[in-house]
């Protein structure tokens, strides 16, 4: 059964979404969450046994961004954590200064925003030595930051990512993504949404943004799951499918009990976005829901 969007969603967003006068920043009423709530459960009933579950902080290393190549690749996304430092005198006189003077007196700390959770996990993987022959997969979840302020509810500065990540040999990781990928559309059509999977780019940043896109592209590395949120013509992604072959691999000196490179791909959930489609497609009224997605979500 087909299902269109049955209102705007910032007709209905108030009862969802409070704003915090910075765009892309909302506060999330009870209704919202309960919804997520009931995503999060139905996403672990579909976890692997073997998956190792860890939830990180929505700050991580600058170091460990750094090595991980995100800063060359997306700069224009990444958010730091910069402080006031120095004697009492010297943080009280940064403090005073009028109309935000004292932003000029911060500096860099040693963290940044998470952009995305899988970024957590792969020193922690390195650090513990060779990948079994298995493979390992684990579940990860953080709050994330990405910087690109928009009045639109369905792009969001701070937003909540769970993931699925397999770490192994090439065609391990590649049957994981594609395995998804079939999955995790059943699991939004169960859900009463009309979605589709496409081929997809990340927003390189440069000059070079365009032939990094295009080779990622044409070597299907990373596709999403478009759902209507704010239309059916522009349609948006509420998960990503992404092998990034040997890059952490290479960058973290991950490798197999046999010495061979390790490749890492994952299943990225935008949960704030998968909420909303859900309330852009059924309306805001729980009770008026299909019984069956009220079923999956045990709402």
């Amino acid at each position: 059964m087909n299902y269109v969007v049955r209102e705007p969603l910032e007709a209905a967003a108030h009862p969802l979404l409070e704003p915090t006068g910075v765009n892309g920043v909302y506060g999330r009423t009870a209704l919202f969450e309960r919804v997520i709530d009931g995503m999060s459960a139905l996403i672990s009933e579909h976890r692997d046994r073997n998956a190792e579950v860890l939830r990180f902080p929505p700050v991580i290393s600058r170091s460990h961004i750094e090595k991980s190549g995100y800063l060359h690749s997306f700069p224009h996304l990444l958010g730091a954590v910069s402080c006031l430092h120095g004697d009492e005198t010297k943080i009280r006189a940064a403090a005073d200064r009028p109309d935000g003077g004292w932003t000029s007196a911060l500096s860099a700390t040693d963290l940044v925003l998470a952009p995305a959770a899988c970024y957590h996990l792969y020193p922690l993987v390195a650090r513990r030595g060779p990948v079994p022959a298995g493979g390992l997969l684990f579940d990860v979840a953080c709050d994330c930051f990405r910087h690109e302020p928009s009045q639109d509810t369905d792009r969001l500065q701070t937003f909540r990512m769970r993931e699925y990540v397999c770490v192994g040999l090439p065609e391990q990781v590649r049957d994981f993504r594609d395995q998804w990928m079939v999955r995790a559309k059943e699991l939004a059509e169960s859900l009463g949404l009309n979605a589709r999977l496409a081929p997809a780019s990340d927003p390189f940043f440069g000059r070079v943004a365009k032939l990094l896109a295009d080779s990622q592209v044409e070597q299907a590395l990373k596709f999403e799951l478009l759902i209507p949120v704010r239309s059916e013509q522009f349609p948006t992604a509420c998960m990503s499918f992404n092998c990034h072959r040997d890059h952490f691999g290479t960058k973290w000196g991950l490798r197999t009990d046999a010495g061979d490179l390790a490749h890492t791909g994952c299943v990225a959930f935008g949960m704030d976005r998968i909420a909303l489609a859900l309330f852009a497609t059924h309306g805001t009224d729980l009770q008026r829901w299909p019984a069956f997605v009220r079923d999956a979500l045990s709402i």
